[in-house]
C-alpha cells in the first residue's frame, strides 16, 4: 500500500471548511496540513477545487445475504456504496436465514470479510423467542454493532410483539437497540378497512402516522424505564417529532434517531409518479410530514441522516400493490442527493458530514472513523460539486439495476472513494481488489 497525497483540497470536518494537504499512509491519516511534501513511492492526487469529506457511514441497510442474493449480496451493494462515498455500512439481520443466532451472525462477518470493498458490521437479530442467544452479544460489545429489533413486520418474519421478550432485551442488552416502530395491529385494523387496496398511494394511509407513533412511544418508554440505549430508525411522521430533544449534546442522549433519505425527498404526492418503487416501510407520508422532518434534521432532534437500502427485483415490484415488496435501492445515491440540498440551500455541505459522518460514528461509538483527523482510518471522500452525475442504467451498481432516480442529474459528482488508506472508487470504476474492515467499537 503506497502511500496518498490529496493536495489542496477543501477540507469539511468537523463543522469547518478549510483547504488542506492529506497525507495517507498505512491506512491511516498520517498528517494534515499545508504544503505537505511527498515522501518516496507516494502518489499524488490533485483535489484543487475538491472537496474532501469524511466516508459517509450508512446505519442502517439491507444487503440480503444470505439466502436473498438475487435481489441484492454483500459484495455487489458494497460496490454501489463507494461509488456513492459511503465507506462504512451496517446491515440488518433480515435475511434467510436471519441472523437470530451467533454463528449465523459471524457467518455474515465472513461473507464481509471476503467480498466487501467497503466497511462492515452487521446487527444481531432479535425473535419472540431468541433473548438467550441475543444477550450472548453482550460479550462482543466491542464488535458488533447493536441488536434489531423489528416492533413492526417488514421484509423477513421477525416481528417482535411478546412484551416479556422486549422487556427482557431492553433491561439486559449492553449494546445499542435500534429498532423498526410501527404498530402492528393499528397496521391490521388500516388493512381490514382498506381489503382492496390497489395502489400504493394507500400504503401511507394503511401504515399511517399513529402506527408509527404509537410504536415509537413504546420502544421509548421501555427505553426510559430501563435506561437502554435505545437508537430509533428511519422516522417518518410530524407526529414522532415530539418524542425526540435536542436538549442535549449528541453523545450525551441515551434515545436518538434518524431520518432516511427518501423521507426527506420524496412524500405521497409522488406514489402517482412512481408506484411501488417507492412503496418501503415505514411509508412515505404527506408533505406536511417531510416539512417536519426537515425542520427537526436541522435542530439536532433527528440525529442521523440513513438510507435503509432495501433493494428488490424489477420484477418483484411491478407485481400489485399488495404483492409487491416494500423497500428502495438509495445507497449509492444518498450522498449525491444530500448535496443536491445543498447545493439548493437547503442545508450545509457541514451539516450533512455531521449527519451522515460524524454522528452515526458517535452514535455507535465506531473507533477511529468518521472524522478526517491525524492517526484515524483513512475513510474519506472527494466530490466534485461544479460538475453533475446523471443516473442511468449503466453507472446504476445495484444488482437489481434500478433506482426510482434513473434520469435524474444530480448537481455533484463523486470522484474518488477511500477505504482504509486505499482508492476503492475513482473516476466511475470501483477497485474490486480493496476489502474493507470490520468495525469496532470503542464501549
Amino acid at each position: 500500500m503506497f502511500p496518498i497525497l490529496i493536495k489542496k483540497a477543501t477540507v469539511i470536518n468537523e463543522g469547518t471548511s478549510t483547504i488542506k494537504d492529506v497525507l495517507l499512509k498505512d491506512g491511516i491519516i498520517e498528517r494534515i496540513d499545508d504544503n505537505i511534501q511527498p515522501p518516496g513511492n507516494c502518489r499524488e492526487i490533485n483535489a484543487e477545487g475538491l472537496y474532501l469529506m469524511p466516508g459517509v457511514i450508512d446505519d442502517q441497510v439491507h444487503f440480503r445475504e444470505p439466502g436473498l442474493t438475487h435481489k441484492a449480496n454483500i459484495a455487489s451493494e458494497a460496490r454501489a456504496a463507494v461509488a456513492g462515498g459511503t465507506t462504512s455500512f451496517m446491515e440488518m439481520p433480515n435475511t434467510n436465514p436471519p441472523a437470530l443466532t451467533q454463528e449465523l451472525l459471524e457467518q455474515k462477518y465472513d461473507i464481509g470479510a471476503a467480498t466487501s470493498v467497503a466497511n462492515y458490521s452487521f446487527f444481531m437479530g432479535v425473535s419472540n423467542s431468541n433473548a438467550d442467544e441475543v444477550l450472548r452479544t453482550n460479550e462482543k460489545k466491542k464488535d458488533i454493532c447493536g441488536v434489531k429489533i423489528f416492533m413492526g413486520s417488514s421484509t423477513g418474519d421477525m416481528l417482535v410483539d411478546n412484551y416479556n421478550t422486549l422487556a427482557r432485551i431492553f433491561s439486559e442488552s449492553e449494546l445499542l437497540i435500534a429498532t423498526h416502530c410501527e404498530n402492528e395491529n393499528i397496521i391490521n385494523e388500516n388493512k381490514a378497512k382498506y381489503p382492496d387496496a390497489d395502489s400504493a398511494a394507500y400504503h401511507p394511509i394503511i401504515r399511517n402516522e399513529e402506527a408509527c407513533f404509537q410504536s415509537s412511544l413504546s420502544a421509548i418508554q421501555l427505553a426510559k424505564k430501563y435506561d437502554t440505549r435505545l437508537h430509533i430508525l428511519h422516522i417518518s411522521t410530524a407526529k414522532e417529532l415530539q418524542l425526540f430533544s435536542n436538549m442535549l449534546p449528541l453523545k450525551e442522549k441515551r434515545i436518538t434517531s434518524e431520518v432516511c433519505v427518501h423521507h426527506l425527498h420524496f412524500t405521497a404526492d409522488d406514489y402517482a409518479q412512481f408506484g411501488n418503487l417507492i412503496k418501503c416501510n415505514p411509508a412515505i407520508k404527506g408533505p406536511e410530514n417531510k416539512h417536519e422532518l426537515w425542520k427537526a434534521l436541522l435542530d439536532d432532534r433527528l440525529d442521523i441522516i440513513a438510507t435503509d437500502h432495501a433493494p428488490h427485483t424489477w420484477e418483484e415490484k411491478q407485481q400489485s400493490y399488495q404483492k409487491a415488496p416494500s423497500g428502495v435501492p438509495l445507497v449509492q445515491h444518498s450522498l449525491l442527493l444530500m448535496l443536491q440540498y445543498v447545493k439548493e440551500g437547503r442545508i450545509t455541505f457541514e451539516k450533512v458530514v455531521e449527519k451522515m459522518c460524524h454522528a452515526p460514528a458517535q452514535c455507535f461509538q465506531i473507533a477511529n472513523r468518521g472524522y478526517i483527523r491525524e492517526g484515524y482510518w483513512a475513510d474519506m471522500v472527494l466530490v466534485d460539486i461544479n460538475n453533475g452525475t446523471k443516473v442511468s442504467k449503466e453507472n446504476i451498481l445495484y444488482k437489481c439495476g434500478w433506482s426510482p432516480f434513473e434520469g435524474h442529474e444530480f448537481p455533484a459528482a463523486v470522484k474518488y472513494t477511500f477505504v482504509n488508506g486505499e482508492v476503492a472508487y475513482e473516476n466511475g470504476k470501483v477497485n474490486d481488489s480493496v476489502r474493507g474492515k470490520r468495525l469496532t467499537f470503542d464501549r
